[in-house]
């Protein structure tokens, strides 16, 4: 199984490399990526460079144009696609499916990646983008179990790739509108879920107050692990009482899962965390190709090393196994 690794920026990426990625996934700075804060990701130049970088080490690069393009602006979505591929990226991880036409119309020789963003769930619609634009691989929402995964696997002539570590999107990707509603910028054609413009924190009685526009969020008391505020994983007052209504603020770990993904037959797995810096980048990857080499060589793979590194301290394996529901 193929190890994708995030990377926000060049060093970033270099970073990737030597803890050892197979590919690195990252996008320019712009809202054709679904990662668009301020201060991360790839002018052209650096993208160039940094994918000459990852190829003289035998690492690939998949660049992430998976917003949606906007109407009247469609030319910023095409024009990254031309610049995407003129850098010599390995693949493109595109949403849309109007993107997908021009990338099989202008660069056929392009190879594609269906993004986790066209929420692509079952076998009949990851038909329909191998078909029509001919991808090669689909990111699987983090909404379905082992034995779904595995069920498509058996029925598509795609290779599969899953999420195993990082922010836990409770949502089907690319049809969550929570994000847009409360901040008025869509994390589907803007590129990004709870910008950090619309979050604001503040302090009372010693405990943490988050709020993302004008919704309160969560309120942490003192010692208490905060975590980024998003409504999904908000804390809500209802008549029986506060709690999480959707999902605890917690991230996905699915190193335990290793044996049964590779017994599903997926093709790739993924970090989530362009946003996240260096030292956790350098941490997990190198986490993960160890757990690899372990699974790879009979050995216990270990478990719980990356606790400190998770939202709100703790960690599920999600949707993998049907508990979660």
């Amino acid at each position: 199984m193929e190890l994708i690794c995030p990377a926000g920026t060049p060093a970033a990426l270099h970073d990737a490399v030597g803890a050892g990625a197979d590919a690195i996934y990252c996008g320019f700075n712009d809202e054709t990526n679904a990662r668009n804060f301020p201060g991360l990701n790839f002018n052209r130049e650096e993208m160039r460079d940094s994918i000459a970088h990852a190829h003289r080490y035998g690492v690939k690069v998949l660049v992430a144009i998976n917003t949606f393009a906007r109407a009247g602006n469609v030319d910023l979505w095409r024009r990254a696609v031309d610049d995407a591929v003129e850098c010599e990226a390995d693949a493109l991880i595109v949403a849309d499916v109007g993107v997908m036409d021009y990338v099989a119309r202008t660069h056929p020789q392009q190879r594609l990646h269906v993004s986790v963003q066209a929420a692509a769930a079952n076998p009949d619609s990851i038909r329909f983008y191998v078909e029509s634009f001919g991808a090669k691989r689909v990111v699987l929402p983090r909404v379905l179990s082992v034995p779904e995964i595995a069920a498509i696997t058996r029925e598509v002539d795609c290779e599969t790739e899953v999420f195993i570590f990082g922010g836990l999107c409770v949502m089907e990707e690319g049809r969550c509108s929570l994000s847009s509603y409360a901040t008025g910028k869509s994390p589907n054609m803007d590129g990004v879920c709870s910008p950090a413009g619309a979050i604001q924190y503040r302090e009372e009685n010693g405990a943490l107050i988050s709020r993302l526009g004008n919704f309160t969020i969560n309120k942490f008391a003192k010692g208490e692990a905060a975590a980024y505020p998003t409504l999904c994983k908000g804390r809500y007052q209802t008549d029986e009482g506060c709690g999480y209504l959707f999902e605890d603020p917690a991230s996905l770990d699915a190193t335990t899962m290793l044996p049964e993904l590779r017994k599903a037959k997926v093709s790739a797995l993924k970090i989530e965390g362009r946003q996240r810096g260096r030292a956790y980048i350098e941490r997990v990857v190198k986490t993960f190709r160890h757990a690899l080499i372990a699974l790879e060589e009979g050995r216990p793979i270990p478990a719980d090393e990356l606790n400190g590194l998770s939202e709100g301290q703790s960690t599920t394996v999600g949707a993998y196994k049907k508990t979660w529901r």
